[in-house]
C-alpha cells in the first residue's frame, strides 16, 4: 500500500509558556515491510535542539518553544509504502540484547489476573500459536471502548477493568507474554482503516520475539497480525518508551490538547481517479 499521514497535535494555553521542551518520536524508518518515501516533522512556536536515535533506534528530536506562545503545533506527515508480512518483522537488531524485553516495567508489572492467564496459556509448546492465543484472549477481555482509561493505567488494570484502548491491549500482551518467557516490546504507529480516513489517535501494538522469525506483531486490539496497513514509528519497552510525544514545561498555564490525524490509500485514490478520467 502507498499510505499518505498527516498528523498534527495542537497544544493550547490559556497564558504564555515560559519554557517547553518536547521529545517527538515521530518519524517512520525504512525496514522490513516499510519504505518510507518522504517524511517532515516541525513544530510552530519551536525551534529544533537535537536529533538522535534512542536506546531502541527510534529517530528522536528535541524541540523547545520560543518566545513564550500560548499555542503550539506538531505536524508530521508523508508517505511510506508498506507490504503485508503477516506481522513478521524479523530479526532482532540494535544496541539493547532481547533479555532486556523480558523485564517488568511499571506499567505492564503483571497481577494476579495476568498471570492466571499466562498459566492458562503456558502448556501451549507452539511459541507461535501461543501468542495467537494470547491475542484472541485479550481481545475478548479487553473490550475497545474509548474514555475508559488513560496513559498511566497498568496492564493488571486494564484486564480488571475490561474495558480499555490500543495501549491497553498492548501492555497486557507485553505482561504475559514477558511471564511466558517470550521477548516482547510496545510498537506506536499508524493505522489505515478503511472508510475511515479521519481518525482521533494514533495506533499501537505489541511485538513478540520467536524462535525462527524474530519480532512479529500482534494487535490485539484488533485482533489481528499488521498487515500493509499498518506503520510502525518507534518501539520501547511499554508506552513510555515509544511515546509519540513527551516533554516538560514550565509555569502555570492550563494546557488544552487537539489532534488531528489523517491516514489515507494513496494508491486507491489515484486508481480511483484513473478509472473516472
Amino acid at each position: 500500500m502507498h499510505l499518505k499521514i498527516s498528523h498534527s497535535t495542537g497544544y493550547h494555553y490559556d497564558s504564555p509558556v515560559h519554557y517547553a521542551l518536547q521529545r517527538l518520536r515521530l518519524t517512520p524508518l525504512s525496514g522490513p515491510g516499510q519504505k518510507v518515501l518522504n517524511w517532515t516533522v516541525r513544530m510552530e512556536n519551536a525551534s529544533r535542539q537535537a536529533q538522535f536515535s534512542d536506546q531502541f533506534g527510534n529517530r528522536c528530536e528535541l524541540w523547545s518553544t520560543m518566545e513564550e506562545p500560548k499555542e503550539s503545533v506538531i505536524i508530521a506527515e508523508g508517505e511510506v509504502e508498506t507490504e503485508d508480512r503477516a506481522g513478521v518483522v524479523g530479526p532482532h537488531t540494535g544496541f539493547c540484547p532481547l533479555w532486556l524485553f523480558l523485564g517488568e516495567t511499571a506499567l505492564t508489572a503483571p497481577g494476579e489476573r495476568i498471570r492466571a492467564l499466562a498459566e492458562e496459556l503456558r502448556a501451549e509448546t507452539d511459541r507461535l500459536a501461543q501468542m495467537h492465543a494470547l491475542m484472541g484472549r485479550l481481545n475478548d477481555a479487553i473490550r475497545y471502548r474509548t474514555g475508559e482509561t488513560h496513559a498511566g493505567t497498568t496492564a493488571e488494570e486494564a484486564l480488571a477493568s475490561g474495558a480499555g484502548v490500543c495501549q491497553d491491549h498492548a501492555h497486557a500482551f507485553l505482561s504475559a507474554a514477558r511471564l511466558l518467557d517470550i521477548p516482547a516490546r510496545y510498537v506506536s504507529g499508524y493505522l489505515f482503516m478503511d472508510g475511515v480516513e479521519e481518525q482521533t489517535a494514533s495506533h499501537a501494538w505489541a511485538e513478540a520475539h520467536l524462535p525462527g522469525l524474530g519480532w512479529v506483531g500482534f494487535d490485539a486490539a484488533n485482533r489481528i497480525c499488521p498487515d500493509g496497513r499498518y506503520v510502525r514509528i518507534a518501539t520501547g519497552l511499554d508506552y513510555q518508551g515509544a511515546a509519540p510525544v513527551s516533554g516538560l514545561r514550565l509555569g502555570s498555564a492550563s494546557e488544552h490538547l487537539h489532534v488531528s490525524l489523517t491516514v489515507a490509500d494513496k494508491t486507491a485514490t489515484q486508481s480511483q481517479s484513473q478509472s473516472q478520467s
